[in-house]
């Protein structure tokens, strides 16, 4: 499939979980050091290019996007100002964005939104927190300090409504539940910044870390003394970790190496793919829930990709 060219460099790709041609972009100028950000809705066509629907332009670089589980239209985009932004495809650009939540005193570095309940989401920054949001309220539900240092990614559990997991620059990783008071499980999963994490989508005890260290370690919170596997062979930090939503043991990382690599980590040989089409650091990467093996990354070199595993993702 043809690539999609951003004016920025790219910072997050994420599948809509409604239609299957659909996908979102977070993009930041100027490495999202300094300057504006914009968020791309794109289209996937079977013949020709991939065309925009929409895009939408930010005083500050956007980090991170996630798809309403309950409204086709909606949008949440995690900005470098600390804000959390909505927005609505069905309004014109001047009605957007729907709602600015203006309360993370540093850069908001991801959104994800609940799966299970589907009124609410949670967004984790610099500024060490996590916050819950319900999208009906224009204050946050409740605030969640422990951390030490920057929240770069949070991730709700795929079937516990009340579960979600944070990856800290303070190099552990944590399981909350909203109805506790403080966490309910410390991971000191690696011994560098832990940059993403998620969930297997089919054991719900089993979670994945990626690390400065060029690690992907998955761990089973059960038995959480020793990691279930060790995924080596990115050059360099890995910056996004990601479970397959159609087969349990398999995950998709991006590095800062440039490269997208598929793991599976139930077998000797984990590394069952990797693909090097990026030119600059690869930071977001997912995979569709509606189309198996349908895989997209972005990068800094200001592309987005959309394959099927086991294709060349520059492939016309």
């Amino acid at each position: 499939m043809p690539a999609f060219k951003t004016p920025f460099n790219g910072y997050a790709v994420k599948f809509s979980p409604f239609y299957e041609q659909r996908l979102a972009v977070a993009t930041a100028q100027n490495f999202g050091i300094l300057g504006n950000g914009r968020l791309h809705v794109i289209d996937l066509s079977p013949a020709g290019p991939i065309s925009e629907i929409a895009a939408f332009d930010t005083a500050d670089g956007v980090y991170d996007v996630s798809w309403s589980e309950s409204h086709d239209s909606l949008l949440i985009a995690a900005i470098a100002d600390g804000s959390v932004k909505l927005y609505d495809l069905n309004l014109p650009p001047t009605s957007n964005p729907v709602r600015s939540l203006a309360e993370h005193t540093r850069e908001t570095h991801s959104v994800d939104y609940n799966a299970v309940r589907r009124d609410s989401f949670i967004s984790s920054s610099w500024d060490d927190t996590v916050k819950l949001w319900t999208i009906d309220r224009p204050t946050s539900v409740r605030t969640f300090k422990e951390h030490a240092y920057c929240v770069y990614s949070a991730a709700w559990n795929p079937r516990h409504a009340d579960v979600f997991a944070s990856a800290s620059g303070d190099c552990t990783a944590r399981i909350w539940d909203v109805r506790e008071p403080g966490s309910t499980m410390i991971l000191p999963a690696h011994e560098f910044e832990i940059l993403s994490c998620d969930w297997n989508k089919y054991d719900d005890a089993v979670i994945a870390t990626s690390s400065v260290d060029k690690s992907v370690k998955v761990w089973d919170v059960r038995n959480y003394r020793v990691p279930v596997a060790v995924l080596n062979g990115h050059g360099y930090a890995v910056r996004k970790v990601k479970f397959s939503p159609h087969r349990g043991s398999v995950i998709v990382s991006c590095s800062y190496d440039m490269t997208v690599c598929m793991w599976d980590y139930m077998v000797e040989d984990s590394l069952i793919g990797r693909y090097d089409h990026h030119t600059e650091f690869a930071v977001g990467v997912d995979m569709s829930v509606l189309v198996e093996g349908l895989l997209a990354s972005t990068g800094w070199d200001e592309l987005v990709y959309v394959w099927q595993h086991g294709t060349d993702p520059k492939a016309p």
